[in-house]
């Protein structure tokens, strides 16, 4: 299964590469499948690519999902 994350771009580092944040956590990404992206723009963050956009409150719900499905304990 495949997964893509929303995260806010903070910076544009050239054409094609930028820096995006979510919880705190930063990660550079190439933007070259999503080259008109802007900094403040949510994005879905796949493989270290910015694969499309997402608006924020999607992108709110999404990250809530996210934490709660981490917050599963699983039985063993």
């Amino acid at each position: 299964m495949c997964l893509a994350v929303p995260m806010r771009l903070v910076e544009r580092r050239d054409e094609f590469s930028g820096l995006v944040e979510a919880e705190g956590v930063q990660r550079e990404v190439s933007l070259m499948l999503h080259p008109e992206a802007q900094v403040g723009d949510w994005l879905l963050i796949h493989a270290g690519y910015a694969i499309g956009g997402i608006d924020e409150e999607e992108a709110r719900i999404t990250l809530e999902l996210l934490r709660q499905v981490a917050d599963v304990e699983v039985p063993q």
